[in-house]
């Protein structure tokens, strides 16, 4: 077993160095937490289906010229991924009235919005990721005006793509969540790009003929059937796993 020095480790992935400097190895867990890991469990071969989908949507994301850190898969559940300077702004684009946006202004979950809403939360567990302002993220300089010009730029990219993507599958892309970071190339110029994954751990993706849950809500609201969900989503995409979602260990960590 490959022995790599251990960078990070989140609730869903583990970072490790690179073979080559600037890149880094996203290693995908199974572990699964709701409510700011309040809640937490394990679903057996969530991070190969993660794996596999987030590939193919970063990688349809880069045909269509959005930048984005994705390099290649390594395995099962690992890609290597350039090295970018993580920004600690979260952006959630919402199409769809649910989770906390039904919750706090009383709409029927379901309802459609008339324009997609993008709303901005600070990366911190210890605060809970509360929501923010632009003023905030200016202010406390988390991120500049020109990199959250950017950043809504693309994601409002990101959305009107994902939506079509999604909608010829047989999915309704509800709301997702976006991180971004800056990266610098070989010519030291600084680009914002997109970061982190795109999976049913971080979308909400209902079916467009019965509205059933496809994704991590399954999860937070027990409502059961979590790996199933995500195999489908996986299996609409055209990405499930030959093999199925087995389990395969991660190198072991050198600190």
């Amino acid at each position: 077993m490959a022995r790599r020095r251990k960078l990070y480790e989140g609730k869903a992935k583990i970072m490790y160095e690179g073979p080559e400097p600037g890149t880094i190895i996203q290693y995908f867990k199974d572990d699964a937490t709701a409510f700011n890991n309040q809640k937490q469990g394990v679903i057996t071969g969530k991070g190969v289906l993660n794996n596999r989908i987030s590939e193919y949507l970063m990688t349809k994301l880069t045909e269509i010229g959005v930048p984005n850190h994705f390099i290649r898969r390594v395995n099962m559940r690992e890609q290597l991924v350039h090295e970018v300077e993580i920004l600690p702004v979260k952006l959630v684009v919402r199409n769809v009235a649910a989770g906390s946006l039904a919750k706090r202004f009383g709409l029927e979950e379901g309802t459609q919005l008339p324009r997609s809403i993008i709303e901005y939360y600070y990366k911190s567990d210890e605060l809970n990721d509360p929501m923010i302002s632009e003023e905030h993220i200016t202010c406390f300089g988390w991120a500049a005006t020109q990199d959250l010009d950017d950043m809504v730029t693309l994601s409002l990219r990101v959305n009107d793509f994902l939506v079509g993507l999604f909608l010829g599958v047989g999915l309704r892309l509800i709301d997702f969540k976006l991180e971004f970071g800056r990266w610098y190339n070989e010519h030291d110029e600084v680009q914002i790009v997109l970061a982190d994954e795109i999976s049913p751990d971080n979308c909400r993706l209902w079916d467009v003929a019965t509205n059933e849950k496809m994704d991590k809500d399954r999860f937070r609201r027990d409502l059961g059937g979590v790996k199933e969900a995500y195999q489908e989503v996986a299996r609409r995409l055209g990405v499930l796993p030959e093999a199925g979602p087995m389990d395969l260990k991660g190198p072991k960590a050198v600190q």
